[in-house]
């Protein structure tokens, strides 16, 4: 072993071997900064796309169809009722609830209303929202088979129920790569409630890439000095410095790479190398000062704190206007088992607004034709009681069996309610829609054949839609 040539070379004899692994791809990287940018499948998009990148405003925690979009207005004659057994059919529920004595029908405290042309049914808590009533597409008939948190929004986030697969934003990041050099094309950002009310725990592994190589995989930008951890240099460490570092590191992984030809070796590289051209970008990106007090004006009075849902909102729309591919917002903070009239009005309060103005930002500057906007959580609530039910107070279990999810922008139908649910908000009674069913609409408003985008691995071809999806045609314009 101690004969190994290996172990007599010395700095300069290492650099001039390992030259002519990265000594071209270094030059081309000078000549091409794309080289090392995430790419995309050559034969991606399969279609000409109606979106070119995504936001989606995930609610964390499962918000209550019943009390902010599925109007039920009889609810209120059967206040206090059980839930008849020919609406439950025996459907299982959660071990929260399945010990209860009874199943009270509670009614939404709160008063709902026709908006805009299309007479979109909302509640007074989404005034914001609700001015922009022609701009969504409701779809009141998502349904999902998982029924506790971490499953569902696992299944939400990567087609599967049980973790280990590839976020929805890892496989567009695979798909299509990215359209900027310096910026990740899949861009992660988590809020809290202003007040605590609920928070369900939120995994990387939900932005992860799952079997693929780790380039792919979500970026969280997190508030503060470095929105990026450990993307600054260390005192002392010139851009020089670390440039020349890099070159090394990169100049070692080439020799592994020759040696054990590990695909996750050379996404490393990419990944030193867009860290390095963050750099620059991020901080940039990040620095809102420059906004004009209008913008904050209309995000709300929390847009100016950093780490907000409102702040992450104005970053969303500046990564759009960047090209980023795939940008997410996580906000915690809606699995309301109890007090759910005073939590979820804090909730609203916190999104309302920011989720409206971010819509009217983008459609005014003209982005809202190529970006697709996604809202909603993991299920849905049930419409009976969890706990003792009063004519103020009330909370709501988990529901899989139908909940609301709104869509705006490029390729869907403007001012449209799509589904429907019966008298109580439990089953679906028309055009039900699965999650598969929306991950492979949404990859083809992104110019993707869903059952075209797979990866091999361990001898199996996955795809983000499984063997299942079908495209909801009906949403689209």
């Amino acid at each position: 072993m101690n004969d190994h040539p290996m172990l007599h070379m010395n700095r300069r004899q290492f650099i001039g071997r390992a030259v002519t692994g990265i000594g071209s791809a270094a030059l081309a990287t000078l000549l091409n900064p794309r080289l090392f940018a995430a790419r995309g499948l050559a034969s991606m998009p399969d279609f000409a796309p109606k979106a070119k990148r995504i936001i989606w405003l995930t609610q964390a925690g499962a918000p209550s169809q019943l009390d902010l979009f599925d109007y039920k207005p009889q609810l209120h004659m059967r206040f206090n009722e059980d839930l008849p057994d020919s609406i439950r059919q025996g459907q299982r529920i959660t071990t929260l609830t399945s010990g209860q004595r009874r199943l009270p029908v509670a009614p939404s405290l709160f008063s709902f209303k026709q908006y805009g042309q299309s007479g979109q049914w909302m509640s007074e808590l989404l005034p914001h929202t609700a001015r922009m009533a022609d701009e969504l597409c409701v779809i009141r008939s998502l349904y999902t088979e998982a029924i506790n948190h971490d499953p569902a929004m696992t299944m939400l986030q990567s087609g599967h129920q049980i973790s280990g697969r590839p976020s929805m934003g890892a496989w567009v990041s695979y798909g299509l790569g990215s359209e900027n050099d310096n910026l990740p094309s899949f861009v992660v950002m988590i809020s809290q409630p202003s007040v605590e009310t609920g928070s369900q725990p939120l995994h990387e592994r939900m932005w992860g890439t799952g079997f693929m190589p780790s380039n792919y995989q979500g970026v969280r930008f997190s508030p503060g000095k470095d929105p990026v951890l450990f993307l600054s240099n260390p005192a002392g460490i010139t851009g020089e410095r670390r440039r020349a570092m890099l070159d090394d590191v990169a100049a070692l992984n080439e020799l592994g790479f020759q040696d054990y030809h590990d695909p996750e070796t050379r996404a490393r590289i990419a990944q030193y190398e867009m860290a390095f051209r963050m750099q620059t970008a991020v901080p940039e990106l990040a620095d809102l000062s420059k906004e004009p007090a209008s913008v904050f004006e209309r995000y709300g009075p929390e847009s100016r704190k950093p780490g907000t849902y409102a702040a992450n909102c104005i970053l969303a729309r500046r990564l759009a206007e960047r090209n980023v591919r795939f940008i997410q917002l996580y906000h915690r903070g809606w699995d309301q088992h109890h007090k759910l009239p005073e939590k979820i009005r804090v909730q609203c309060a916190d999104t309302d607004q920011p989720s409206a103005a971010l819509l009217q930002d983008l459609k005014e500057r003209g982005l809202l034709e190529d970006t697709l906007v996604i809202w909603g959580g993991e299920f849905g609530r049930t419409v009976y009681s969890e706990g003792a039910l009063t004519s103020e107070n009330y909370g709501r279990d988990h529901h899989p069996r139908c909940f609301t999810v709104w869509l705006a922008g490029a390729g869907v139908r403007p001012g449209l309610s799509f589904g429907a649910t019966d008298d109580y908000s439990y089953n679906i009674t028309k055009d039900p829609v699965h999650i598969h069913d929306l991950h492979a609409t949404v990859l083809h408003l992104l110019g993707i054949d869903h059952t075209r985008l797979t990866y091999t691995h361990q001898g199996r071809s996955y795809r983000l839609t499984d063997v299942h999806g079908k495209v909801v045609k009906g949403i689209l314009a």
